[in-house]
């Protein structure tokens, strides 16, 4: 490879903008102008319709009236008569707005109409501008998409976007958030420029090496740079899927024997009668789920059949179905009845995670060895008094609790929240976590990658130490989108809402 090429190399990998970015925006006069209703659907005070692409400026010039289009000012608002732009009918009076690209969110004009949110309004903007030649009613996520192919944003963000639009509980906003802001974006770039440097050192090595006077240290430098990426690549694959739990919920499954409270406590804790609670053993035979907001972190709640041996069939297939689920969970509640509580002293070995795990797979649980079990102690209004405060001082990792007399519930839902807080971190300090399957397979092939470096390295072969880092860099662009795949794009965007 000459120098020129380096230099080549190094202008490709180096660009802000996705590599196919300028395919996109030397065939903008073909690139068709789209629009949509951006804010939520139904009955509002005020709705918003977007439009974006090369068109905007005659969608407006042909649906305002008083003033022309050219003394609208970008970024500004203004109240104006809109109407239909082939029978001048009066629509509505709103608010709009121009923003001229590439400043705007796509990177194309766009143009937002903020009408009032009646079905009937609506619906005559949206009619109106489908009348126009080559404008047409977005895809779902098509806006945030062409922002993506017009540089305005790396996939990570984009993705944040959509996390955003969806986060339903706080801890998941401030990831989002977090996230769209390009928290995951500035480590990626950093390790990208990292390897990158390397490898254009490895090439003017190998290319220039016995040629030329190159700095003797320049392979322990690469080595060192590739050692820095490759730690902190570890350490952010290495966080328990705690940015994934967030994202998609921490799945909870509460288990035990019949008739011990099982459905009570899952009744309890959503506030609302979701599983049938009945005296006879066997009640709940298939899986209840209900979601959860937990002190701002998000919960799966599943509530199984009671584990027992039995000869019902239809009962033996809940008890599978319950072990199943039991052993994909992220926390297990074990919920035993107070009264069938041995009280010479032998329920210390039930209650340490150890305990709990070695009872549960009695009934044929192959649960994973870091998989969190809280153990919880119902029915306590069973007991005397005396009897349930010594055991919950001798056992203080257990919850004894009554579902009926909601006796305990308040430390045991303390308790529940911290360990859910664990599971899921705290999106607001520390290092952005891993939010996608996607990124983690991309960086997990990445780390591959280096890790086949050292092999090389340790051979003595360049060349291929040079094509491993480039394989990484690589790696790394799937997952920010400096590689184009289109089946990785329509992945991605098919989730979003329309307008978005």
């Amino acid at each position: 490879m000459s120098l020129m090429s380096v230099r080549r190399f190094l202008t490709a990998f180096s660009t802000t903008k996705p590599l196919f970015s300028c395919l996109y925006t030397t065939q903008n006069s073909t690139v068709e102008t789209i629009f949509a209703l951006s804010s939520g659907k139904g009955r509002a005070g005020v709705s918003v319709i977007r439009v974006s692409g090369p068109q905007v400026c005659t969608v407006l010039s042909q649906m305002i009236t008083k003033k022309p289009i050219s003394t609208i000012r970008p970024r500004t608002a203004y109240l104006r008569m809109i109407s239909h732009p082939v029978s001048h009918e009066p629509l509505d009076n709103g608010v709009v707005m121009y923003f001229k690209g590439p400043h705007s969110f796509t990177g194309e004009d766009v143009a937002e109409f903020h009408v009032h949110g009646g079905t009937a309004v609506i619906r005559g903007v949206l009619s109106a501008l489908s009348t126009f030649p080559r404008v047409r009613p977005a895809e779902a996520g098509e806006f945030t998409k062409r922002a993506f192919l017009n540089g305005k944003m790396d996939l990570t963000e984009a993705e944040g976007v959509a996390d955003l639009i969806q986060a339903e509980t706080e801890a998941q906003r401030k990831q989002a958030l977090r996230q769209m802001n390009g928290a995951l974006l500035t480590s990626y770039a950093n390790w990208r420029e990292r390897l990158l440097q390397a490898v254009a050192f490895l090439e003017a090595h190998i290319d220039f090496g016995e040629e030329e006077e190159l700095e003797p240290d320049i392979i322990e430098k690469v080595k060192g740079m590739v050692s820095v990426v490759e730690h902190e690549l570890l350490s952010h694959l290495n966080d328990h899927r705690k940015g994934e739990r967030l994202r998609n919920g921490v799945s909870i499954t509460i288990v035990g024997k019949p008739n011990v409270g099982k459905s009570s406590l899952l009744n309890f804790l959503c506030q609302r009668p979701a599983a049938i609670v009945s005296p006879l053993p066997g009640t709940t035979r298939d899986i209840i789920e209900t979601a959860l907001d937990l002190a701002g972190y998000p919960v799966l709640l599943s509530d199984t059949a009671g584990l027992r041996e039995t000869a019902d069939i239809v009962e033996s297939e809940g008890v599978r179905r319950a072990l199943r689920r039991a052993e994909e969970a992220d926390l297990l509640i074990l919920v035993i009845q107070a009264d069938e509580i041995p009280l010479d002293g032998k329920l210390s070995g039930l209650m340490d995670d150890a305990g709990s795990k070695a009872a549960l797979i009695s009934f044929g649980l192959n649960a994973p060895q870091n998989q969190k079990v809280m153990v919880i102690v119902n029915k306590c209004d069973l007991l005397p008094e005396e009897t349930a405060y010594s055991l919950a001082q001798s056992f203080p990792s257990a919850s004894f609790i009554s579902c009926t007399s909601a006796m305990g519930i308040d430390g045991f839902l303390e308790k529940l929240s911290n360990v859910v807080a664990e599971l899921c971190g705290n999106p607001s300090v520390g290092e952005a976590s891993l939010t996608q399957q996607r990124h983690r397979v991309n960086l997990e092939q990445c780390a591959q990658r280096l890790r086949r470096f050292w092999e090389l390295m340790a051979i003595d072969d360049v060349t291929l130490c040079a094509h491993e880092l480039q394989q990484a860099l690589i790696c790394i662009g799937k997952v920010t989108g400096k590689i184009r795949s289109e089946e990785i794009l329509d992945v991605i965007f098919r989730d979003f809402c329309i307008g978005k």
